[in-house]
């Protein structure tokens, strides 16, 4: 589908097609989900959980099953079909499946006071999950079958696009046809806007304000796809609220991150959070302290001083991934794919997250929050700073276990991608967003690719800035 020589109704004919398909999809596997669950509950459950009004009961129970469910598939992204990998919207769908079926399960065994047999509804989960597992495998295949990438040009600033390029077409081929790739000071405007017309989308990857603004304004106007690498400044205006004082606009900034009521109810939040996590991961912390000891007999915690808000600085906790002389008279050495420095215990530790549950007693102490920015090497601040002055805009609020670096970035994205998505939390911070981070970290847990090590070339770049974090 070449968006070339369309006229502005028959693109957005081609835009309405790909809605089309998604929004069928999603109606497709949330009616199968929930007709699945609605014949377990009304056969089996509903019983044990209404004495009287059971029908009306029962409808609630399957309403307040397709919210959760609905709720957890979104904020999984497991409707997202046309954008994510197969295995990545199974393992989404699994997780709200997951979630949903056991809040129910619970539900009935509380109300019902004694324990309801669990294997009907096992039977009935593993249903819907092969049954999901076909639904996304033949709208995956039909979606790239009949629906075409997008002809993609990508005009770059002053940044080198190479990188940014390759991450696109390794994961994102299917969805944007990247032609050419264009230095925006390379060519003249008229140029530039001859080259945009032969292309339905446009991305502008890292290109400065002046030239940014005019080209935007042309990609609007003749109706292109448009996507653009945000720069600090657009990211600050996130946290600006309109204000009507005269009849000029005027944009009010709003210091969220010093709200005394917010701070408490925040500080209250991370209190609970790590109370419960330190409950539930108590037996795990106490096998995983055993096996590094038994593996090499050397420390089962590894400190180290980190920057905090304010660059307060602090020792975080960890469990010890790395043989004990992992870096060497002090020098920085940054981790890599396959390190032989880490052991075997540190291979599993590192896979799930597991070397993190010690920095639970940073969050009770007061050092940390469950969500913020990670904290960083004192090292690290103090070179980051240098060529990103703005980096130090992130240690405004407290560091945090887990954040929108972590959740959306991974372990080699570049210092000045993550201060972007940390700032993008800082201006956004709520309750709500802190609670919505806490639940998409459990999805993370299990994502291989947000604990990559770095690339051996990239490595030897950095290697100076970089070390066991």
């Amino acid at each position: 589908m070449n968006r070339q020589g369309r006229t502005g109704d028959e693109y957005v004919n081609v835009i309405e097609e790909k809605d089309s398909l998604v929004a069928k999809s999603k109606k497709i596997v949330n009616v199968y989900i929930v007709f699945l669950f609605a014949v377990v509950w009304f056969c089996y459950y509903n019983q044990f959980v209404f004495g009287v009004n059971r029908m009306a009961g029962g409808v609630v129970s399957v309403l307040i099953y397709f919210i959760i469910y609905h709720y957890f598939a979104k904020l999984y992204r497991a409707y997202k079909i046309g954008t994510y990998k197969v295995t990545e919207i199974i393992f989404s769908q699994f997780l709200a499946i997951g979630i949903a079926d056991t809040v129910l399960y619970v539900e009935c065994c509380l109300v019902s006071h004694h324990y309801v047999n669990i294997f009907p509804g096992l039977i009935t989960a593993g249903i819907q999950i092969a049954g999901m597992v076909v639904w996304t495998v033949y709208t995956k295949q039909y979606f790239i079958r009949y629906i075409e990438a997008n002809d993609t040009i990508v005009i770059f600033g002053g940044e080198d696009s190479e990188e940014f390029v390759r991450k696109l077409k390794r994961k994102y081929e299917h969805l944007f046809q990247i032609k050419e790739c264009v230095g925006i000071e390379s060519c003249t405007t008229e140029e530039l806007q001859h080259k945009i017309e032969q292309f339905s989308t446009v991305i502008l990857y890292e290109v400065d304000k002046g030239s940014r603004t005019s080209t935007m304004e042309y990609c609007i106007e003749h109706q292109k796809t448009l996507y653009i690498t945000p720069r600090i400044s657009d990211i600050i205006l996130q946290g600006f609220e309109e204000r009507t004082l005269i009849d000029t606009p005027l944009f009010k900034y709003e210091y969220h991150y010093l709200d005394v009521g917010q701070y408490r109810t925040k500080r209250l939040l991370d209190l609970t959070v790590s109370v419960i996590a330190l409950v539930l991961t108590a037996v795990p912390m106490l096998i995983t302290a055993a096996a590094i000891k038994l593996e090499d007999h050397g420390p089962v915690f590894f400190k180290q001083k980190r920057c905090t808000v304010n660059g307060k600085v602090f020792e975080i906790i960890k469990f010890r991934s790395m043989i004990t002389d992992a870096e060497k008279h002090g020098a920085v050495i940054p981790c890599t794919d396959h390190d032989p420095r880490i052991t075997k215990v540190g291979n599993v530790i590192r896979r799930f997250r597991i070397d993190e549950l010690p920095q639970i007693f940073n969050i009770l102490k007061g050092d940390m929050s469950v969500v913020g920015p990670r904290p960083e090497r004192v090292e690290h601040v103090e070179k980051y700073c240098e060529e990103v002055p703005e980096f130090a805009y992130r240690m405004r609020v407290k560091g945090g276990l887990t954040g929108y670096a972590q959740i959306f970035g991974k372990y080699n994205t570049s210092a000045y991608d993550k201060l972007k998505l940390d700032l993008m939390y800082i201006e956004n911070q709520s309750l709500r967003l802190d609670l919505k981070m806490i639940m998409l970290t459990v999805k993370t847990l299990f994502t291989a690719e947000s604990t990559e090590g770095f690339e051996e070339e990239k490595s030897k770049m950095i290697g100076k800035w970089e070390g066991e974090g």
